[in-house]
């Protein structure tokens, strides 16, 4: 009976892979799968996304007007920044 509490004590306790890192192990697992499901949904949204570019010519010119600023021949374009924000000390 003693030898067999002083083996569970050492295994839940002192081992090297005792009761606490085990349940470490099962968090950092959790996270993990987690993070998982959130890569894979952004790789499919990211993959969507790459088929409409390749797809949709409306898709075609409204990222190339968003992201490097095009226009068409007979358009004026005005960029808008926001003004630049006061560091307090």
């Amino acid at each position: 009976m003693i030898a067999a509490l002083l083996f569970a004590t050492w295994v839940i306790f002192f081992d090297k892979n005792d009761f606490f890192v085990q349940s470490k192990r099962r968090a950092d697992l959790r996270q993990l799968q987690e993070s998982k499901l959130y890569y894979q949904s952004e790789i499919e949204l990211e993959r969507q996304f790459s088929s409409d570019l390749k797809n949709n010519p409306a898709m075609i010119e409204k990222f190339a007007r968003e992201e490097y600023l095009m226009k068409r021949d007979n358009e004026d374009l005005f960029i808008i920044q926001p003004p630049p924000r006061k560091e307090t000390p």
